[in-house]
């Protein structure tokens, strides 16, 4: 593997963990109803595990409340157990048709946690980058005895993976503190 195929690849993984880490800040509720919270919840239609979200409309009524249309209708009670299992804080309601969420503003105690959270997240993504700046390292050490790369050439490579791991670092921590700010705002 050449040098230029470790920046890329590199550059690859930590776009990867960046997409990640967008993924998992999406699942954490805020004030408002947003349906990317249902990502993680699982249906039992007929023995399957199915993501909720396939097997119905979700819709935000008025800010507040997420209401949960499924496609087959006899499925509702499932949904509603589906719901309650998942935790999510909120307790379903159902009038035989659809299934409604209806956030509450959040604490301030709430708020705190969410907030904690949301920096373990990033931390955790903090994490991943650096191994993948580790395994960058690896690769370019085996190439440097593979190739007798001169001293400089691995420095200089070095160097740019360092910048790249700064640059995903950086936009970590600006996407937490954005994250941060949404789930504090009352």
């Amino acid at each position: 593997m050449n040098t230029e195929e470790i920046k890329k690849s590199g550059n690859e993984k930590m776009e990867k963990c960046i997409a990640q880490l967008k993924k998992e800040l999406s699942t954490i509720r805020t004030g408002r109803a947003n349906p990317l919270i249902l990502e993680k919840v699982l249906i039992d239609y007929y023995g399957t595990p199915t993501k909720l979200r396939q097997l119905s409309q979700v819709t935000v009524q008025d800010g507040t409340t997420l209401v949960i249309t499924p496609f087959d209708k006899t499925i509702v009670k499932e949904v509603e157990k589906a719901l309650i299992k998942a935790d999510l804080g909120i307790t379903p309601s159902s009038d035989g048709v659809v299934v409604r969420l209806v956030f509450p503003p959040l604490t301030a105690d709430r708020r705190k946690e969410l907030s904690k959270e949301v920096k373990a997240t990033g931390e955790t993504a903090k994490v991943a980058i650096r191994n993948v700046r580790r395994d960058l390292t690896d690769e370019i050490k085996k190439a440097e005895k593979a190739e007798n790369l001169p001293e400089d050439t691995v420095r200089d490579i070095q160097e740019s993976v360092q910048k790249l791991t700064d640059k995903y670092i950086k936009i970590i921590d600006d996407t937490v503190s954005e994250k941060e700010k949404e789930v504090m705002t009352v």
